[in-house]
């Protein structure tokens, strides 16, 4: 999904233990009678629930489950499948695409889905530079959206696109979101707007950093889920959520660590999951961040400029292992930004190409660049001051706890000094999306069609002011802008990956970011409460934060039992002291801000 424009703060105030405990949690019989309850654990912030502005995968995730998608790729292969569009059909020059909006879904208030709610949506994506922030790379290529009667979407496209059956948009409700017509509204966030949905689950409570709470939808299309209500519940890192799920207090968990997968791989009543990911993990670099109108921005070091830095700093790194001593093996070396779980597009360099773990290399490019080393061994810039470069990560991350030592260690032995800045998630948002960083880890979910991705490199998806989450690294190349180009109209599938592989091809060779690993999805759930969640792709592919709701829409209960509990446990609520559950709740309205990982971002 698509991300512009810089986002307002948020305020926070801590509460009291007795004020949560007496908070709105369904009682255990209540929650019953309306179905079994599953509670995820979030490990991530969510930063918005306003679907034009969600960045973050938790955030998208529970968007997936509110809003409808015109199509959505299946869970069987990922192969594009009818959402509210059960059928669509293209014009001979490519450039008319009309779907048929299925008849008789309805809004959760009762009033119908139509194609003008579609129209509406695109359209306002296409007219608000605000609305632009999740999505505004798909419309980017749209001459007109129109709905000439209430279940006909006509989309003109001004060149031939070939990702028109994956546009990864939730459809919104007209009648709802044309009484906003400001996105920055911190009211489009909250219940009563982005509680009126069409897709399997319905929001019906947010609390900041602490709760997201859904309910079935008993009027969804493809008929009520098993599963009566959703809770998705904040936790300050995966250690404390892996607690949660051994004291049976939450009933899903994700993003563990190599270690507690494998601590919860015998455990009893838990069962885990290994996956293949979609996301790729990287280190971005600070090559000159800058605004559309190409005015700099940020406070980067102007050394990173200098390509031959970046090859060198890609040379002093060696992927293999992190993979092996921080992500335990869970994970494979990183190639291109399409990651190998998409196998069709996904790029690998050639031996000869590859940036190979090389220190003496990297030292040899450094002197041949012209950065002699010091009295002190570290190199010096053209300013004539030692090259310092600073480390940004998020504190709650065990991978960027680990991995930020052997960074500053690698980049030390070619003279170059790294200091780790280790933050909270917001803060890493914040600086990265102000180009207020050097180096940083990050992470980006990708799609099965690699339209979307590749369309976060261009030089268009530079943020039109500071703030915004546009573009994943400030990369702007006219080359990469014509390989992006050229497969994008491209509908030979053979052709179009060759041109995807070389647009990868060129930014590997530009070092914007170093994609250092794809990291297995590691994942774990009470199976003495929930026998099964449908995976994508079916057998082999990851539950949650997938390219569509299939995983938790067709939980399956364990049979004789009821699901999780209505709410967290007495247990939990003794745990809050000892730091195991987020108690933030918001003084006013929510709001959030971006950060560089995308919704399936990080």
């Amino acid at each position: 999904m698509g991300m512009r424009f810089p986002r307002r703060g948020r305020a926070a105030v801590a509460v009291g233990v007795a004020a949560l405990v007496a908070g709105p949690f369904v009682p255990v019989a209540q929650a019953q009678e309306q179905g079994p309850v599953l509670r995820v654990a979030l490990v991530q912030e969510i930063d918005h629930l306003n679907p034009f502005l969600a960045s973050f995968a938790s955030s998208t995730m529970v968007g997936r489950m509110t809003w409808e998608f015109l199509t959505l790729p299946s869970a069987e292969d990922n192969t594009p499948a009818p959402g509210l569009a059960e059928s669509w059909t293209t014009s001979p020059d490519k450039l008319t695409w009309t779907y048929q909006i299925r008849d008789g879904v309805k809004w959760s208030d009762g009033q119908p889905v139509t194609a003008k709610d579609a129209a509406y949506t695109f359209t306002r994506i296409m007219t608000d530079e605000n609305a632009q922030e999740a999505n505004g790379t798909y419309v980017e290529n749209f001459e007109s959206v129109t709905a000439p009667d209430d279940h006909t979407l006509v989309i003109r496209t001004k060149t031939p696109q070939a990702s028109m059956t994956a546009l990864d948009v939730p459809i919104v409700p007209e009648h709802i979101w044309a009484n906003q017509p400001d996105m920055d509204n911190p009211a489009t966030d909250e219940v009563p707007v982005v509680g009126v949905g069409d897709g399997p689950f319905l929001i019906t409570e947010y609390r900041p950093n602490e709760l997201v709470r859904l309910k079935a939808n008993p009027d969804y299309w493809r008929g009520k889920s098993q599963v009566g209500e959703l809770q998705f519940i904040t936790y300050k890192s995966a250690e404390a959520a892996v607690h949660a799920l051994q004291n049976n207090e939450v009933d899903f968990v994700n993003r563990l660590t190599s270690t507690q997968f494998d601590t919860l791989k015998n455990a009893d009543g838990i069962t885990t999951n290994q996956a293949t990911g979609r996301r790729y993990r990287e280190l971005i670099l600070n090559h000159g961040a800058q605004t559309l109108s190409r005015q700099p921005i940020g406070d980067g070091n102007p050394v990173l400029k200098d390509v031959r830095v970046r090859q060198a700093i890609a040379r002093a790194l060696d992927p293999q292992t992190l993979v092996d001593k921080v992500l335990g093996g869970y994970g494979q070396t990183g190639g291109g930004i399409v990651p190998a779980s998409f196998p069709t597009y996904h790029w690998e360099p050639a031996a000869n190409e590859r940036y190979t773990f090389d220190t003496a290399a990297a030292n040899a490019q450094l002197d041949q660049a012209g950065y002699p080393r010091g009295a002190e061994g570290t190199r010096i810039g053209p300013d004539g001051k030692p090259i310092e470069l600073r480390l940004l990560g998020r504190a709650s991350e065990d991978f960027a706890l680990r991995a930020s030592d052997y960074v500053v260690s690698w980049l030390g032995d070619i003279g170059i000094k790294v200091t780790k800045q280790l933050v909270s998630d917001n803060e890493v948002d914040e600086r990265t999306n102000n180009g207020d960083y050097d180096l940083a880890f990050s992470g980006w979910g990708t799609n099965p069609d690699p339209d979307y991705i590749l369309s976060k490199q261009t030089c268009a998806a530079l943020p039109a002011v500071p703030g915004s989450s546009s573009s994943t690294a400030f990369f702007c190349d006219p080359e990469f802008d014509r390989l992006y180009a050229a497969q994008s109209t491209e509908f030979d599938q053979a052709t179009r990956a060759d041109l995807v592989k070389q647009a990868q091809a060129r930014y590997y060779t530009q070092v914007p970011s170093i994609v250092l690993d794809y990291d297995n999805v590691l994942e774990a759930y009470r199976s003495d409460t929930f026998a099964n969640f449908p995976k994508q792709p079916a057998n082999t592919g990851q539950i949650m934060e997938q390219s569509g709701y299939w995983g938790f829409y067709g939980a399956t209960p364990a049979q004789g039992g009821s699901g999780g509990g209505g709410g967290l446990s007495t247990g939990a609520w003794i745990g809050i002291g000892a730091g195991i559950v987020v108690v933030l709740a918001i003084a006013g309205t929510a709001a959030g801000r971006r950060r560089k990982s995308s919704e399936d971002t990080e």
